[in-house]
This record gives structure tokens, C-alpha cells and sequence, in this order.
């Protein structure tokens, strides 16, 4: 008899993304060999040894190796999620739970900045930063540090779950899928150096149009949390967000780091060194307000970033469940 695919259901579902939602602030993203980001990661490098090794090593062998890897993942994953809810619905779903889960990383990355707020030295607190910063963590002090796991905390509130979020409740779990798929290009091949300015241009063009929207909704959720958070300022999110986010790299970072350093009323970035070359002296926020990085800042930005991510999967379980009619349903 042959086998029909039901892909109905690979569509977004609320239940599905609150218990993935639940179990990343439960258990945060478990370190293993078998994950399937680190997978997807592997896979990435194989298909990059063969497209170099046919020396397609430009523009058509990144654009190829985005086919590769996104026809490989969403194929397996759809697929296996269809067989496995063919074969027995309640492993299909749980299935998809964990992929979901996998794709999320909310709690971790509170916990890498919250790692440096709670080192006892100024040692401890470099090592911590460079676990989420790429910079020279060598001439930063306390404050510094703090700084950099707050705007890191802020900018990979967007691609760390926002958008993994959004594209689940646009295109469901291919979304979600084909979402980490472009991620994952752009974090291990999205570099202007000269091994991958053309090699990896298309991950990180691709990057960037996958956070256009979920980086302005970020800004616009943002906005919203401060105006009910205590010792926030929304007028200030709302105003800064908007004028200061191209201050910083990139069309999508800038969104999110700017409305946070003017909703918690802090000034971010500031001096960043990279080779031991001085890279930016920008500040982001009021400047009437003090310099980011002080002893409760850390702190106040996760507090922030999480309700802000809970806001926006709260919007997105209203949209996908009380109103079908917003993704045509």
C-alpha cells in the first residue's frame, strides 16, 4: 500500500510551540553530539568540502550549497515528521516538539549573560563575554563585559528565537527548518574574509532577509514591554530604536540593541576592539543616560528580553489559534 504524506500536519500549531517554549526554560539547550543544530553544522562542512572540492568556491557554489543543505534538512525533517505521526500520531508530535525545542535557545543565552554578571573576577567575566562576543575581550573591563553580553543578549533575542518563532507561525516546521538552515550559513560561513566573501555571501544575504521582519517586530514588541516594565522608558525605545538602528553593522542588529539601550535607559557599545584594531567608538542610547554595565544591568536586560520573547510568542499562538484568517487558514 503506499504511503501518503499528510502535511498538514507540519503546520504551525500553539500547543506544539508553547511546550517547545516550556521545555527550553526548563532545560535550556542541552550541549550533545547528536543535536541537530550541531548536525546541521556538520552537514554544512561536508557539502562545503565537495562544492570546493568541484572548485565551486564562489557565489554559485554558496547559492548551491544553500539548496543542498535546505533541500537535505527539510526533506528529512518533514519526512520523518510525517512517518513517524503516519506511524504512531503521538511520537509525530513529540517529534516535532523537540525539533521546535532544538531550534530555540531562550534560556542559554540569558545564562551565558548572566555568567558574566556573576563571575567573581575580571577573568572569569572576559572568558564569559567571548563565549558570546567576537572581539577582544582582553582590554574590557567589568562594565565592558557586562555591555557586550547585554547587546548580544538584545541582538540575538531576534535570530536566537524571535524568528525561529515567526517563521514557525508563517511556514510552520519547514519554516522553522529552513529558518536555522540559513542561520547556521551565516554563523560558519557568513564572513567577509577572503576564504568566504563570495562563498558565503548568499547565508548571509539570506540571513539578513529572513530577520528583516522578525528584527522590526523585536523593536516594536520592545517598545511595548517597556511601556508596562518597571524603570523603563518606551518613549525612549521607541525613539532611540528608531534613530539610532543603523548606528551599528548589518540592516537588522541595530533594531534591537538600540530600542533596548533606550528602554532600559543605558548607553551600549562604546569602544569595541577586534586584532587589537579599535572597530567602533559608537554609542548606542541617551546621552544623558549612564554608560551600560553596572552592577543590575545584566540582569534587568534578561528580565527584559525574556518578556519580550514571551510577548512574541504570545502574539503568535493568538494569531496561528484565535485568528486562522492571518496566515490564510
Amino acid at each position: 500500500m503506499a504511503f501518503e504524506m499528510d502535511v498538514t500536519i507540519l503546520e504551525p500549531d500553539p500547543i506544539l510551540l508553547l511546550c517547545a517554549v516550556v521545555l527550553d526554560g526548563l532545560f535550556g539547550d542541552p550541549v550533545y553530539a547528536l543535536h541537530p543544530i550541531r548536525l546541521m553544522g556538520a552537514t554544512l562542512s561536508f557539502f562545503e568540502r565537495v562544492l570546493r572540492g568541484l572548485r565551486l568556491d564562489g557565489y554559485a557554489g554558496g547559492c548551491l550549497l544553500f539548496l543542498l543543505l535546505a533541500a537535505f534538512w527539510v526533506g528529512v525533517v518533514c519526512v520523518l515528521a510525517c512517518v513517524l505521526h503516519d506511524v504512531q500520531s503521538g511520537v509525530g508530535w513529540i517529534f516535532q516538539v523537540f525539533v521546535l525545542y532544538s531550534m530555540i535557545a531562550l534560556k542559554d543565552l540569558c545564562k551565558h549573560g548572566l555568567a558574566i554578571d556573576r563571575a567573581t573576577d575580571l577573568e572569569r567575566a572576559r572568558e564569559a563575554a567571548s563565549m558570546l562576543v567576537g572581539r577582544d575581550t582582553d582590554v574590557m573591563d567589568f562594565a565592558a563585559c557586562r555591555r557586550a553580553g547585554m547587546e548580544s543578549l538584545s541582538e540575538n533575542a531576534v535570530d536566537g528565537f524571535v524568528s525561529p518563532v515567526f517563521w514557525y507561525a508563517i511556514l510552520g516546521l519547514p519554516g522553522v527548518v529552513l529558518f536555522k538552515v540559513v542561520s547556521t550559513m551565516d554563523s560558519m560561513v557568513g564572513f567577509k574574509t577572503p576564504q568566504y566573501r563570495y562563498f558565503g555571501w548568499c547565508g548571509a544575504r539570506l540571513d539578513d532577509v529572513l530577520n528583516f521582519i522578525p528584527a522590526r517586530l523585536t523593536y516594536l514588541g520592545m517598545v511595548l514591554v517597556a511601556f508596562f516594565m518597571p524603570g523603563c522608558s518606551a518613549r525612549k525605545a521607541l525613539l532611540i530604536g528608531w534613530r539610532q538602528h543603523a548606528l551599528v553593522p548589518g540592516p537588522n542588529s541595530g533594531w534591537s540593541e538600540a530600542a533596548a539601550a533606550g528602554a532600559l535607559q543605558r548607553r551600549l557599545v562604546g569602544p569595541v576592539w577586534q586584532g587589537g584594531t579599535l572597530v567602533t567608538d559608537v554609542w548606542l542610547g541617551d546621552v544623558d543616560d549612564p554608560e551600560g554595565g553596572q552592577s543590575g544591568d545584566m540582569r534587568r536586560m534578561c528580565a527584559f528580553v525574556i518578556v519580550t520573547c514571551l510577548l512574541a510568542t504570545g502574539l503568535v499562538v493568538l494569531c496561528v489559534f484565535l485568528i486562522p484568517e492571518v496566515r490564510g487558514g
